[in-house]
């Protein structure tokens, strides 16, 4: 009995022990893979500028029988996919020396490029200045002057009128220029610096605008100038490219300057001619027309003759009614006009469904990724770009007090505002 005892006892050891083993060996794999990967540690906000998650949409996804992939944009440091220029921008204009650290960079935006600009600016030792319309989401201007730089609020006009906001911000840099030219004579004199920082030009006075050290002004010009549409081609494209493994069906995406559109697109097709890149456009709009039909618009419509702000669209900085040497360099297969309601309807949608906070931008970048999808059929790939969250947003695109004044107070439960049941 004793010696069938002490068996049992050894069994009933033995059993715990296999038990405590198996329980460690299942709790340690729980905690290896719960723990965090740590990556290398990035070179400052430069070196986090880019290769941003790109995420499958489920919602929209398992409504199309689609995948839906989407580039999170927002998640730059700045907030939105206009880092990646102003990154483009600021370190080829310092390469070929037309700006210097200490210089001031400035743009006519509509509120993300500023932001970025102003953003990355200071990690290369220079300031910003900044014309953007009083249309703009006020947030959007109180961002951008949190973050040290100075801002100009000015009436929208057509892009031929000398004040437009855009030919306000070339004509700046050029004072800037000017005005650092006029200090730097007046040291070499021996003069006091202080006595030209009344200094005026075309009767503006510049002693509030440009410091005492100012190096010189330098215009970013994201709509003209190409290191936009390179920053896609080099940077965002290519990742899309990797992230896919090359195995997407088409990109989808609105355009403002043209840049991000025309970057991807180039990029997409020149690795994959199969691949189709479509233009998703608001209302107010000539882009869709000229995609389409070969005509932006009636000499009735051009942007010159309008009196009033040319866009009758309550998203921001997408659509508008002429050829950029950016957007000229697109690869597009076709073009989707999409509405405000709809883009509000999605924005409502996605934050209901999937969590996701868009801005106006990226809203209409998903109601053109469910247009393809519905275009191709089930079974595609396709990939679109949140270019920015709804945190700048809030006065207007998420504000339904604004909304209802406008009629666009979203009222769907799912996706029937697209069709889908």
């Amino acid at each position: 009995m004793a010696r069938v005892g002490g068996t049992s006892a050894v069994g009933f050891g033995g059993a715990i022990l296999v038990c405590v083993a198996f329980a460690y060996f299942i709790s340690d794999r729980r905690w290896k893979k719960k723990k965090p990967i740590m990556k290398k540690t990035r070179g400052g906000v430069v070196d986090a500028i880019g290769n941003t998650p790109l995420i499958r949409i489920n919602s929209l996804s398992d409504a199309t029988n689609c995948q839906i992939l989407a580039k999170c944009e927002f998640l730059n440091p700045g907030g939105s996919v206009k880092d990646r220029v102003a990154l483009q921008i600021i370190q080829e204009a310092l390469e070929s020396g037309q700006l210097s650290p200490g210089g001031i960079i400035t743009e006519g935006s509509a509120g993300s490029t500023a932001i970025s600009i102003a953003t990355v600016a200071p990690a290369f030792g220079c300031q910003c200045h900044v014309v953007i319309p009083d249309d703009a989401a006020i947030e959007k201007s109180q961002i951008i002057e949190a973050l040290g730089a100075t801002v100009e609020r000015v009436r929208p006009v057509s892009i031929t009128h000398k004040d437009h906001f855009v030919n306000i911000a070339r004509r700046r840099a050029s004072e800037a220029n000017e005005f650092a030219s006029k200090l730097r004579n007046s040291q070499l004199n021996g003069k006091d610096t202080y006595q030209i920082n009344g200094h005026k030009s075309n009767g503006y006075d510049h002693s509030s605008l440009f410091p005492t050290d100012c190096k010189g002004g330098f215009f970013a010009d994201q709509f003209e100038n190409l290191a936009n549409f390179r920053a896609h081609y080099e940077g965002t494209g290519p990742e899309i490219w990797e992230q896919t493994n090359g195995n997407l069906d088409a990109f989808v995406a609105a355009a403002g300057t043209g840049g991000t559109v025309a970057g991807i697109s180039s990029f997409l097709q020149e690795k994959n001619p199969g691949i189709k890149c479509f233009l998703i456009d608001p209302p107010g709009s000539g882009l869709y027309n000229k995609v389409t039909r070969g005509v932006m618009y009636t000499k009735e419509e051009a942007e010159g003759r309008r009196l009033k702000n040319p866009f009758d669209t309550i998203t921001e900085g997408i659509g508008i009614n002429r050829i950029t040497r950016n957007f000229a360099k697109a690869k597009l297969d076709g073009a989707f006009r999409g509405t405000d309601l709809e883009a509000v309807e999605m924005a409502r949608f996605l934050l209901k469904n999937d969590g996701l906070f868009l801005g106006s931008s990226s809203a209409m970048n998903c109601v053109g990724a469910v247009r393809v999808a519905q275009a191709l059929g089930p079974g595609h790939t396709i990939v679109t770009i949140l270019c920015d969250s709804g945190m700048r947003h809030l006065s207007k695109f998420h504000n339904d007090k604004y909304l209802s004044q406008l009629g666009l107070m979203p009222k769907a439960t799912g996706l029937e505002f697209l069709g889908i049941k």
